[in-house]
């Protein structure tokens, strides 16, 4: 299992509109992705450690597919589409990190393969 985090860093006066990604923006790519998509999470970034200072990230998402060919595989065809939607919702350019999901622990099972 593949995560990619698309993690859209903080500025002043950051320009971010959450309901639209939530309700137009993520729903756009689970329905040009399909079946290739197995689940996605929405981090909206509330504040940083200390509790005083903005948090570094205005917003993240995760999406997980089995493999990185399956993720390029749904993705590809559409980016265009997807990536030209961004401006409909912020003015920040993603940052975009595609990772090995290692370990999962829910309700205090763990699965994950032994590094």
């Amino acid at each position: 299992m593949i995560k990619v985090s698309v993690i859209y860093s903080y500025k002043p006066n950051v320009r971010f509109d959450h309901d639209y990604y939530r309700t137009k923006h993520l729903p756009l790519i689970k329905s040009r992705m399909g079946a290739a998509l197995k689940y996605y999470a929405i981090d909206k970034g509330l504040t940083s450690r200390d509790g005083k200072s903005p948090s570094a990230f205005v917003a993240m998402c995760h999406l997980l597919c089995d493999s990185v060919d399956a993720y390029q595989s749904a993705f590809a065809p559409h980016a265009r589409e997807i990536q030209g939607d961004i401006p409909n919702f912020t003015d920040v350019t993603p940052i975009i990190q595609i990772s090995e999901v290692a370990v999962e622990n829910s309700a205090g099972r763990e699965t994950g393969r032994a590094a």
